[in-house]
Order: C-alpha cells, then sequence, then structure tokens
C-alpha cells in the first residue's frame, strides 16, 4: 500500500469517528503530517492539498457535487506537481472520498514528455492568468495615452517618474488604510492556476509584500528611468509585458518543481532593463551609464548590486515546508529571468545592428 492511500484511508476513519475537524485546515494538515512520518518529499504537496478548499469539498459532499469537486482538485493537482507525487495525491484523495480521480494519461514515448507531457499540463492551468494580464496591457497602453494628454503632459512630467510615484503611492496605501493589497494583490502558487484569481497575473507586478524589496525597487527603478523619453503609454505597455514575460517562467519552474512562494513587484522588469544596458555595453564595448543628475551610474555597478541583493533573498527558502533546491528558487524568480530576457534582448539588438550594418536587413 503507497503512502498516499495510507494517509487517504487514515483520513477517512478520522472523518468517521470525528476526531478531526473539518473547520480547521492547518490542524488537518499537521494531524496528516504527523502521520506522514519520514517521507520528506510528500511533506509540502500534503500541506497543500489539506488546506485547499476543494479537499474541503470533497469530504463535505456526496453524489455528483463531491464527483465534480474530485475531478476539479485532481486536474488542479495534475497541473502543479510531478507524476510521482500526483500520484500519491490522488491515491490518497481516492482513498478518503471513495471517489476515483481522472488520472494523467501515461506518456508513451520519451520525447513527448519534454514537448506535451508534464511541462504542457504545467502550463495549461496559467492559461486565464496569460490570457488576462496580456490582454490588460493594451488597456493600459490606452490609459496611459490618455493621462499623458490630459494631466501629465501639461505638468511636464517624464513617464518614468509617474510609474515611480505610483507604485510608491500604492506601496504606501498598502501599508496603511490598505493593507489587504499587500495580501490579495500578490501572485501565490495556489492562485496562479485558478481562474477565479487571475486577476492577480495583473495586481501582481504593481504591489510588493516585502517593504525592503520595495524600498530597493523604487530607488533602482527610479535610477534607471530618470531620464526616460517614453510616452507614458509605452511604458506602461512594456512594463506590463516584461513584467508578464519574466513571471510567467517563473511560476511554471515553481510548480514543477514545487517552490514555495508568491511573486510580486517590479523585479522583473527592473533586472530586464539592467541587464540590456550592461549586456549593451559590453557588446559596444563603451559605456551605457544612468545618468541622475551630475552622476552617471555604470550598468555594470547596478547589476552587480542589484544581483548580489536579489540572490540573498532569492536563493534562502522561503517557506519551512519547502523542499526545493536553490537552483529551482533561482529558476523560479522574475529577476533571473528579467536577467535572461534582457541579455537576449541585447543580443538581438547587436544583431540587428550587425546585419544592417552589413546589410542583410536593408
Amino acid at each position: 500500500m503507497g503512502k498516499g492511500r495510507e494517509l487517504g484511508l487514515q483520513l477517512r476513519q478520522w472523518i468517521a469517528t470525528g476526531s478531526v475537524s473539518l473547520d480547521n485546515p492547518q490542524a488537518l494538515a499537521n494531524r496528516l503530517i504527523d502521520a506522514l512520518g519520514a517521507e520528506e518529499s510528500l511533506r509540502g504537496p500534503v500541506r497543500d492539498l489539506a488546506t485547499q478548499p476543494l479537499l474541503l469539498r470533497v469530504l463535505q459532499l456526496q453524489g455528483g457535487p463531491q464527483r465534480s469537486a474530485v475531478t476539479a482538485l485532481s486536474q488542479q493537482l495534475a497541473g502543479i506537481y510531478a507524476p510521482r507525487v500526483l500520484a500519491e495525491l490522488l491515491d490518497l484523495l481516492e482513498a478518503c472520498s471513495g471517489v476515483a480521480p481522472v488520472r494523467p494519461a501515461g506518456e508513451v514515448i520519451v520525447a513527448d514528455v519534454a514537448i506535451s507531457g508534464p511541462w504542457l499540463q504545467s502550463l495549461r492551468p496559467l492559461g486565464p492568468g496569460l490570457a488576462l494580464a496580456a490582454a490588460s496591457a493594451p488597456v493600459l497602453f490606452w490609459a496611459g495615452g490618455e493621462l499623458d494628454q490630459w494631466f501629465f503632459d501639461p505638468w511636464r512630467w517624464g513617464s518614468g517618474a509617474v510609474l515611480v510615484v505610483a507604485l510608491a503611492l500604492l506601496q504606501a496605501l498598502a501599508l496603511g488604510p490598505l493593507r489587504a493589497l499587500r495580501r490579495r494583490w500578490p501572485l501565490s502558487l495556489e492562485a496562479s492556476g485558478d481562474p477565479r484569481r487571475a486577476w492577480c497575473w495583473i495586481t501582481a507586478p504593481w504591489i510588493h509584500s516585502a517593504s525592503r524589496e520595495a524600498l530597493l525597487n523604487l530607488v533602482v527603478l527610479a535610477i534607471v528611468l530618470g531620464s526616460s523619453t517614453l510616452p507614458l503609454s509605452s511604458l506602461l505597455l512594456r512594463y506590463t509585458l516584461t513584467a508578464l514575460a519574466t513571471t510567467a517562467p517563473a511560476v511554471l519552474v515553481a510548480r514543477r518543481a514545487r517552490v514555495l512562494r508568491q511573486w510580486d513587484g517590479a523585479s522583473g522588469p527592473i533586472a530586464a532593463l539592467i541587464a540590456l544596458a550592461s549586456a549593451l555595453s559590453l557588446l559596444h564595448w563603451k559605456a551605457h551609464p544612468f545618468v541622475v543628475g551630475p552622476v552617471e551610474i555604470p550598468a555594470w555597478v547596478l547589476l552587480v548590486i542589484f544581483g548580489a541583493v536579489q540572490l540573498g533573498w532569492q536563493l534562502p527558502r522561503r517557506d519551512p515546508q519547502d523542499s526545493s533546491s536553490p537552483k529551482a528558487r533561482l529558476w523560479s524568480s522574475p529577476w533571473w529571468w528579467g536577467t535572461v530576457l534582457g541579455t537576449a534582448w541585447a543580443l538581438v539588438t547587436r544583431a540587428q545592428e550587425l546585419g544592417r550594418g552589413l546589410g542583410w536587413l536593408g
């Protein structure tokens, strides 16, 4: 008998005897963890499963509604966990409910696994959030153009200053009268694949749950965008799309490696801007500094300082139950993917310049 089935039968017995309360998911999770014993690889997944609202519905309902809840929960789990862990969790679910969950079809050939197997299963639940965040980008583009025309152009406000002030204002509100923003707006691992919380993909780049990260990002963003000549509409479009492009792969890695964390703030777009300037400095073999009044800060200086701080924040575990590797935690960071994206964009830009110089691109 597998550990998952053993836990499921144990849970079913607890419910039958009334020795466990379904009104306290955290207590239920702790009891399951105690019963799990030394099976370290299942501690995090079992704890997360015990705190899922869908599991409560599975345990409370009967008949058709229960089968629907089991199907929904099994599909949600399939989008998060690797096959071995998923099999144990589905065994637990079946044993405690008496309903056979939907199990993913086994891959026939190894070549299919990397393309259409677990990675595609992990990506599919992100669809609503990715689509909603992408759709919000042109809306912000339009709103930025209107705000520029009616407010900021007459006042001669630069787009970089507007973005920094907007982020600072939201952070101040989150520290004061709107404290719920720091809890609701960030994108959590569970919310990343939940269609009902797809809006978190839009709000996550606009709030920082950690005040020290907010302060650092605001200072660096003011340095990087202080002399920006972009219209506000273009800046908001680029900020939104870059945040999406750096968060999506980070979430995908976290769902596959089961990194227990959440995503918020401007670290991804900032890393992309710094990496772009630093890589272009190297490829052009000349400085691409950020100008702050009379001071010129080389891009590589910001790359080193910002990177060192981010490494110190990203590599340690953020949750005691996190059993992921440091590499997985690094790859689940928008800062890492922002650095990769900025470097890649610099290479593309340099290749286009060389192509035009050789007459290849007209």
